[in-house]
């Protein structure tokens, strides 16, 4: 199946467009007329084979995704995706323990909310996902020295892209969450506490940084077993050391 790589397919006025993939058709309908209502686009699908179908020929700025689905779940559904597209993906589900957040963020998802919730709550999530995949918090600049660089890597504080030559690396919005604010402080120790505060979303803890700092390492590193640039400091948290300053 040939995905899109592109965020939205909408012009500049256009509103964004958002997949709700559940196997619930009430819960489908009612995120879609409350999307709606708040100013979205809205495509829904029962199932992974026809969020699959939608993709072909849409391209949307971010899936909502349920994750207990007859056939192909939503955590096999993100894996797959996240080898062929860089949609962000936001994971329902009805398991609120912290094993559970954790394999859906292993699995390549940007955000994570537990059922029941609040409208309004997935709401914020999706806008704050949206905000931070089309613009660049004004707070954490790049210094002037010009991009970043991390060996052959060059990263792109603006996009939340990483760069090997022309080929473009999708970060998720928490990866590129957690590069920037490095990268606006290269060789500045950061607990895991500060990084999980400064995640915005209100999902971060301890435990799931540790699980984000793996992925990201999978994206920025010769060999993520052994961290050049993204490295452990024992005892207090992560430093990175960028080209130059190893």
């Amino acid at each position: 199946m040939a995905v899109s790589t592109h965020q939205s397919d909408h012009g500049g006025n256009e509103p964004p467009h958002i997949l709700v993939v559940d196997d619930d058709v009430r819960l489908r309908r009612l995120l879609s007329r409350y999307l709606k209502e708040n100013g979205f686009r809205v495509s829904v699908a029962e199932d992974a084979a026809k969020a699959r179908d939608h993709m072909t020929g849409l391209i949307f700025d971010l899936i909502v995704l349920d994750v207990m689905m007859p056939g192909e779940n939503g955590i096999d559904l993100t894996r797959s995706l996240r080898d062929e597209t860089g949609v962000p993906i936001l994971l329902l589900t009805a398991m609120g323990e912290s094993e559970d957040r954790i394999t859906g963020l292993e699995s390549g998802a940007d955000d994570y909310l537990t059922k029941p919730f609040e409208p309004r709550e997935l709401l914020l999530r999706i806008r704050t996902i949206l905000r931070r995949m089309h613009a660049a918090p004004a707070a954490l600049e790049l210094p002037e020295t010009d991009a970043l660089t991390l060996g052959g890597l060059r990263f792109d504080a603006v996009r939340n892209m990483l760069w090997q030559g022309d080929e473009a690396i999708r970060l998720t919005e928490s990866e590129a969450n957690l590069l920037r604010t490095f990268a606006a402080a290269p060789g500045t120790i950061f607990t895991r506490e500060d990084l999980a505060d400064g995640d915005g979303s209100g999902s971060g803890n301890a435990r799931t940084i540790d699980v984000q700092i793996t992925r990201l390492r999978r994206k920025i590193e010769p060999d993520p077993k052994f961290p050049r640039f993204l490295q452990t400091v024992r005892g207090r948290g992560y430093v990175l050391l960028p080209d130059g300053q190893g």
